[in-house]
């Protein structure tokens, strides 16, 4: 699925004109971009959580030459699914809470 066959599909589930339909995508992506460069993480209950995550420098190799290089540190994207959402690619059922 690409994103104009989402935006068709927010469209029609949300009786939204494609265009509507396609700036609220947009402004939602703008959003969850904006505040996990901030640090901030974005949980969507049901959906998962998107956060920043710091990864250590460390020692590589070239796998042509088998020369170490150095790799620098940086922050990364994480997204960690939610329950419902690893529960709907399993084809199961969300467990409930008690």
């Amino acid at each position: 699925m690409n994103k104009s066959e989402l935006i068709e599909i927010v469209a029609t589930e949300s009786a939204l004109t494609k265009v509507a339909a396609g700036k609220a995508l947009d402004a939602m992506i703008a959003g969850i971009t904006k505040a996990v460069a901030k640090g901030d993480s974005v949980t969507l209950v049901g959906f998962g959580t998107f956060k920043s995550s710091k990864r250590a420098a460390r020692v590589g190799r070239n796998p042509q030459t088998g020369k170490e290089l150095k790799i620098a540190a940086t922050t990364v994207p994480r997204f960690s699914a939610g329950a419902g959402f690893k529960a709907a690619v399993a084809g199961k059922k969300a467990a409930k809470k008690k």
